[in-house]
Parts: C-alpha cells; sequence; structure tokens
C-alpha cells in the first residue's frame, strides 16, 4: 500500500493559478475523494498526482519519494476516466490483458491476473465480448479491471461513475466500496457528487477555486463544516442557509430577519447588531403549529416519497426551506405551515462565512 503528499502544490497556465498551494497527506489504504464544483481543481490534482500535468511549484511524494520528475508511466500508479477508454475492436480480455502484453509479462502470468479480476469484478462471463457488446456499468467495470490487473501502487479515479445512470451509479458505488474493502490499496476519487464522496470515503477534501476548504470524515464534515460553503456542499439536501442580525435582549442573543427569530442564548464571538448566517439541516427542523415556530411558510412544493416526505417553505425575504421528514406528511401546495428550528443542531456562521466555535449554550 502506498502513502501519498502533496506539499505547497501549484499549478498556473500562463498567469493564471488554477491551484493555490495544497497541501494534503494521503495515507497508505486509505480511500480519499476529492469533492467540489465543476472547475474547482480536483481533476488537474489528480492529473498532478498521476504525473500527467506538471506541477508549477511543491513536491509531489510517494512513500517518502519526490516524483516530480518522473513519467506517468514509471510512477505506478492507474488511472480509470469518466470515459472508459476501451479498445473497440478487442474483446474483454485483450482489452485487460493489452498493457501487461506489452510490459512482456510472462502470458501464465496474464491469464492469472486477468481471471482474478474478472471473478473479482464479476465480468468472467464476459471475457470474449467486445466493448459494443457490453452496458456502461460492465464497460466500467472492464476499464476498473485493467487498473487492477497492473498491480498497481494506487488507484486514481475520474468521475469514473458520471456516465451512468442513477441506478447503475448507486450499484457501481456500492461495487467500488467493497473492491476497496477487498484489496485495501490507496485509492484516490474525483467526483463532483457529494453524495459518492459521502458513501465512499474514508476521507472526504473539499476544493473550491484550487483551494482545500476542508478535510475530514464524511460525518465529520456533515456535522462540523468549518464555513459556509462545506456547510451548502456537504450534505443531500443542501443545509438551509439563512442570513439574520444579532439582537441582545435580557434573555441573550436572538437572530432576526424577515418573518425570523430564533433565540439562541449566550454564543461566545458574536455581539449585537453582527450579521451572521444561520445553518439548519432540512432532518433538524418540526412541523409545529401555528404560532408556536421560529417561522410561518408557505409550502411551495411537496414531495411525497412513502417513507419520507420533503418540503420546500417559502417566506417573504428569505431563501426557500428544505424540511424533511420521516414518514408520511397530510400536507399538500399551498398550505401554510409554521416551523421550528431545532437550536441544540444549528450551526452559527460569522459575516465572513467561517463557523462561530461556540454555539448556543443556553
Amino acid at each position: 500500500m502506498t502513502k501519498i503528499q502533496l506539499k505547497d502544490i501549484r499549478k498556473s497556465y500562463g498567469d493564471v493559478e488554477v491551484i493555490h498551494g495544497i497541501n494534503l497527506d494521503i495515507a497508505s489504504g486509505e480511500f480519499c475523494v476529492f469533492v467540489g464544483p465543476s472547475g474547482c481543481g480536483k481533476s488537474t490534482l489528480l492529473r498532478i498526482i498521476a504525473g500527467l500535468d506538471d506541477v508549477t511549484e511543491g513536491t509531489v511524494e510517494i512513500d517518502g519519494v519526490v516524483v516530480n520528475s518522473v513519467s506517468a508511466s514509471e510512477r505506478g500508479l492507474a488511472m480509470v476516466f469518466q470515459s472508459y477508454a476501451l479498445y473497440p475492436h478487442m474483446s474483454v480480455y485483450k482489452n485487460m490483458a493489452f498493457g501487461l502484453e506489452n510490459a512482456k509479462v510472462p502470458k501464465a502470468e496474464i491469464e492469472r491476473r486477468v481471471r482474478d479480476a474478472a471473478e473479482m469484478l464479476q465480468m468472467s462471463d464476459y471475457l470474449q465480448r467486445k466493448p459494443k457488446a457490453l452496458s456502461g456499468g460492465q464497460r466500467q467495470r472492464v476499464a476498473i479491471g485493467r487498473a487492477i490487473v497492473r498491480n498497481p501502487r494506487a488507484f486514481l479515479f475520474d468521475e469514473p461513475l458520471s456516465n451512468l445512470d442513477a441506478e447503475l451509479r448507486v450499484t457501481m458505488r456500492k461495487e467500488l466500496a467493497a473492491l476497496h474493502a477487498k484489496i485495501g490499496d490507496t485509492m484516490i476519487y474525483v467526483t463532483h457528487d457529494q453524495v459518492e464522496a459521502m458513501t465512499l470515503a474514508d476521507k472526504i477534501v473539499v476544493l473550491q477555486n484550487g483551494s482545500i476548504e476542508q478535510i475530514g470524515a464524511p460525518l465529520d464534515l456533515y456535522n462540523n463544516p468549518q464555513n459556509v460553503f462545506v456547510a451548502g456542499f456537504i450534505g443531500s439536501p443542501k443545509m438551509n442557509l439563512i442570513r439574520a442580525t444579532v439582537i441582545e435582549g435580557a434573555d441573550g442573543l436572538t437572530l432576526t430577519g424577515p418573518n425570523l427569530s430564533v433565540s439562541i442564548g449566550q454564543v461566545e464571538g458574536i455581539v449585537d447588531g453582527d450579521i451572521c448566517t444561520l445553518g439548519i439541516r432540512p432532518e433538524h427542523i418540526e412541523i409545529v403549529l401555528e404560532g408556536t415556530g421560529h417561522i410561518a411558510t408557505d409550502v411551495a412544493f411537496a414531495e411525497q416519497l412513502g417513507g419520507e416526505a420533503y418540503l420546500y417553505c417559502d417566506a417573504a425575504g428569505l431563501p426557500q426551506i428544505t424540511v424533511h421528514q420521516q414518514g408520511q406528511l397530510p400536507i399538500v401546495k399551498s398550505q401554510k405551515v409554521a416551523l421550528k428550528f431545532d437550536t441544540a443542531r444549528m450551526h452559527l456562521f460569522d459575516a465572513n462565512g467561517q463557523v462561530i466555535s461556540q454555539r448556543h449554550t443556553s
């Protein structure tokens, strides 16, 4: 297994810097996911690790050895692309064996590796088929199998599931997680889909505009976002974020805004008159009797999914608020509902979008 370290990585195209001094340690055997919106630099960072792009400044280390000047083919890493990149005229077997044949690996060893990988990926019955006779999910398995047979030091995945339909993506997520559990190799995975990140990762690296916003385990990022960007990006549906003004009264602080009043007791780091952002997850909002909640709203849309329900609620002067409830709700579009926030589960962010370290304490 392989440890990968990035030290002060910078990447520029002409005068435009797209990666801004990234430092990151990826432990041996870790499943690390780079996640962020399009253009945040996640694929560029992966290509730098692979050796497909040069760094402008900084070093890439694999098991303690600087590999900046080592070519991609010599780094011992296997990359799986979004596009599969299979040879259409070759069988599944030949696609998986091709790289080994070029490397002059003995025929018996090639046979063993291909058969083992095919069995692991449940592709043993398809080895003589051409790619055109396979489904999208099967083609992606072949691409992964081609990487496995190389016995790489680490696997790099660049949005490998984005071409698959929703059901297949769920299936392939399960298979990738099972593959990592079975072989235990270091894996780095790029996606813009935070659901993939949450379900696959040991560690998530959240990127925005070429910089790291936060690093942590999936539930750590979900429960303890360090800024407004991470709070709004991690979670599906995303956290509700509401701008509010702090008012101090006899009983402590209150967050106020159009149609909003939430008492938060004493909070260190904010004072009367401050502008901050209140964050509340959809599942931490309760539907209550009119006049007893923190906010009165009109239901713009209701999704009744049987085992759970989502309400999208409007209040003048505020962004639309999403509510997630288990079970079935007898609520329809245009109905008025009062919402109450679980203040113990709220997140507060200052005017610069950074988390306020000590929240509600009363």
